[in-house]
């Protein structure tokens, strides 16, 4: 609701009614300030529908994640276990210490999918929520 878009509005009314398309007795006169805009609603179906596959796509992509920190877990708490090594007064092993530099991308990688998991699961919530009121039927 512009003045740009009032004045497009009237110019498109005088057009109409220079044509004799627009049956209309305006003895007062019409300004754009009178003007009310009418938008058609889109069927409420469509809008369902794309949330719906919009909410599968979700929870794919959380079954993905899930997958991916799922397997990258015991590794990850394999080197983390290695590293509470080095905050002892404990003697740690050359061995250990290649072990853990070598298991610091598993680390990291993990926490990083972890991460992404937690954050796509509460997104996924209300993908669930809106995939189960699809799924009702009227006998439920």
């Amino acid at each position: 609701d512009s003045s740009k878009t009032r004045d497009k509005a009237m110019e498109q009314l005088i057009q109409l009614m220079d044509a004799d398309k627009l049956p209309v007795d305006l003895s007062d006169g019409f300004g754009p300030q009178e003007f009310i805009e009418v938008k058609s609603k889109e069927p409420i179906v469509v809008d369902e529908e794309a949330a719906v596959v919009e909410a599968v796509q979700v929870l794919n992509n959380l079954a993905t994640l899930k997958l991916k920190a799922q397997g990258l877990r015991d590794g990850a708490l394999e080197v983390r276990s290695l590293v509470d090594l080095l905050f002892t007064d404990e003697p740690i092993t050359e061995e250990q210490i290649d072990q853990l530099k070598k298991g610091f991308k598993v680390l990291k990688d993990f926490a990083q999918a972890n991460l992404r998991y937690r954050a796509g699961r509460s997104e996924a919530e209300e993908a669930r929520a809106i995939l189960d009121a699809a799924l009702k039927t009227d006998r439920t």
